[in-house]
């Protein structure tokens, strides 16, 4: 083989180690480029004791992928209380005092009138009737107070209990209308446990573009006035992760799309509010070294559909604390 055709394979051996190079690269940071905004690719944060409780579906969002990454203890799931077994059997099984005396009553008398002193225990002639009488007396108003008892206990069972009727009495609350991508206004539940005005709307969607922008641009410091400690350290390990591989993430022209109040409640001096929301933004991912697109696109606007919920102290600000991925 001549010197010339030598060099021409070294070419084109070289010329196929760079393109599986850059395949190699392709494929190691593709996975980790798919879902680059901050928070996405992952369901993380706390919503207090509905942290391991799935949202209430919305029209936005009917279903969501469970918290998989939290700093709140994972709840121990109380076991119902078991109800005591109803009681079998008649009165007398039940009040086994009056069976007994009634049952020692009748069995002297039968015994008398086996061994021949009749039913009277062994008295003869007048004597014998009388004490038959008296037995017969004795068990009636045994049998008589039995029966009132009885009547007493039974009555006392089915006296309902007054805290049901007003539950039965309460109207049930309907659904309000949800937002239209011609209307980005967030519109709340008639059945939220905590108010939400038209403000806390608004702060949502600012929320919303605020941590997306400052995310994309690797602003901590902006961050931390917007979401919870626990928040900010899962967004300054995705920025670590995408420095390690050598590419920046930039989100911007973030707009909300659609959005409605998936549930609201207050606890422990703090307010939450869970919120589905599909909003669209400009989303690419660039190289450090020469600044190639390896993700996304800066001229066409991609789409998003999560969960996010904010909570704020009483009188307070609302901040991001969990993102869920639908």
């Amino acid at each position: 083989m001549t010197v010339v055709g030598l060099a021409q394979q070294g070419a084109l051996i070289v010329k196929n180690s760079r393109w599986l190079a850059v395949i190699a690269a392709v494929i190691i940071v593709a996975p980790a480029l798919a879902e680059a905004r901050a928070g996405a690719g992952s369901s993380s944060g706390s919503r207090g004791s509905h942290t391991d409780q799935a949202p209430a579906p919305t029209q936005t969002a009917p279903t969501a992928k469970p918290v998989e990454r939290s700093t709140t203890p994972q709840q121990q799931a109380q076991k119902p209380a078991i109800p005591a077994a109803p009681q079998s059997g008649g009165f007398m099984a039940r009040n086994p005092f009056l069976s007994g005396l009634m049952g020692g009553m009748l069995g002297a008398g039968l015994f008398g009138m086996l061994f021949g002193g009749g039913f009277g225990g062994g008295l003869g002639g007048g004597a014998g009737l009388l004490g038959l009488l008296l037995q017969v007396l004795l068990i009636g108003g045994v049998a008589y107070l039995a029966v009132r008892l009885f009547r007493g206990w039974s009555a006392a069972r089915v006296q309902p209990a007054g805290s049901a009727s007003a539950y039965a009495a309460a109207p049930r609350l309907t659904e309000a209308p949800m937002a239209r991508s011609s209307e980005p206004l967030l519109v709340g539940s008639a059945s939220a446990q905590l108010a939400i005005t038209a403000g806390d709307y608004t702060t949502f969607e600012t929320l919303l573009s605020d941590i997306q922008t400052a995310y994309g641009k690797g602003d901590l410091a902006k961050l931390r006035g917007l979401a919870t400690p626990e928040m900010l350290g899962y967004f300054s390990e995705q920025l670590s992760a995408n420095a390690s591989r050598g590419v920046e993430n930039k989100v911007e022209a973030v707009k909300l799309e659609q959005g409605d109040l998936s549930e609201a409640w207050s606890e422990a001096g703090l307010d939450y509010a869970t919120v589905a929301m599909r909003f669209s933004m400009i989303d690419v991912t660039r190289t450090l070294a020469d600044g190639k697109i390896v993700d996304g696109s800066d001229r066409e606007r991609t789409e998003a559909r999560e969960v996010w919920t904010f909570l704020r102290s009483r009188g307070g600000q609302w901040i991001l604390s969990a993102i869920q991925q639908t």
